[in-house]
């Protein structure tokens, strides 16, 4: 069998399924089968498959035809200039993340050595993307889920930075350590009854979405403990809910906290907001 006639196939299950993205997934998957690049795959679309690589790929369509997330498929995920390791125990990186990478950059100077922090790690994508670009920069991160600890550190190991990250497994509300400069944190901020309505969440970890009952629980909790784990002037950055701007602003000025900047995402909702610890 041709690759150009399982791509067809493999589509027409996956648009059945009413999977939107059935074109580039069904070449993702078929990258990942026979282990070429998808440039590859569409520059030889007349070849011929073995039945063993027809059998791994359709089993990979019925994975994703279930809804099941290609970065979890293929167990990785592009995210800022780099790739990451991905599973089922780490929200996957999305790029609206990556607004948290670039104004962390904005605020630090290559040649600068910043004590940063990150709360919630996950795959680590957020610490590692800053870290390869600020080579003086050092990284604490922490994170509630043993098994996220373990990715963030596969992938630490990966791109050559374990020697330059340190990794606790600790709740935000029971991390205790020095002053920092930085704080980034993608906490988990979806309202918890809101959780079941969203494609992915029978595969990604729960306790990265769920922000309690309304959505905020975790994003008070990081700013309350990033009042006094920063430095004073000390910039917090935070990945927050589309409708959730002026409550988080509302507490962050409650908290001695001036708001520096107001992020947008791709689809033009805010995203992103970096403040400085006043006192």
């Amino acid at each position: 069998m041709k690759i150009i006639s399982s791509l067809k196939d493999g589509g027409e299950i996956l648009k059945k399924n009413n999977i939107s993205s059935y074109k580039i997934d069904c070449e993702i998957l078929m990258s990942q089968t026979l282990n070429i690049s998808r440039e590859e795959v569409l520059l030889n679309l007349e070849r011929n498959i073995k039945k063993e690589e027809k059998e791994e790929f359709f089993n990979l369509i019925y994975r994703r035809r279930k809804n099941e997330p290609i970065a979890y498929i293929i167990n990785n995920k592009d995210f800022w200039r780099d790739k990451f390791i991905t599973d089922k125990n780490v929200l996957i990186p999305r790029p609206d993340s990556e607004h948290l990478v670039e104004q962390t950059l904005r605020l630090i100077k290559k040649d600068q050595g910043k004590r940063i922090l990150d709360v919630g790690v996950g795959s680590g994508c957020l610490s590692i993307s800053i870290l390869k670009e600020r080579p003086f920069c050092k990284f604490d991160a922490i994170d509630p889920s043993r098994k996220a600890i373990k990715l963030a550190k596969t992938n630490a190991k990966l791109h050559q930075l374990s020697d330059r990250i340190k990794f606790y497994k600790r709740d935000v509300d029971n991390f205790y350590n020095d002053k920092y400069d930085l704080i980034i944190s993608n906490p988990p901020y979806i309202n918890k009854h809101k959780i079941k309505y969203l494609d992915s969440i029978i595969y990604e970890p729960k306790i990265a979405l769920d922000g309690g009952l309304d959505g905020l629980e975790v994003i008070k909790k990081v700013i309350s403990k990033s009042k006094y784990l920063l430095k004073v002037n000390g910039k917090l950055i935070l990945e927050i809910g589309y409708d959730q701007k002026y409550k988080v602003i509302k507490f962050l000025k409650e908290k001695n906290f001036f708001i520096n900047k107001i992020i947008k995402d791709y689809g033009n909702n805010t995203r992103c907001i970096v403040s400085t610890k006043i006192n």
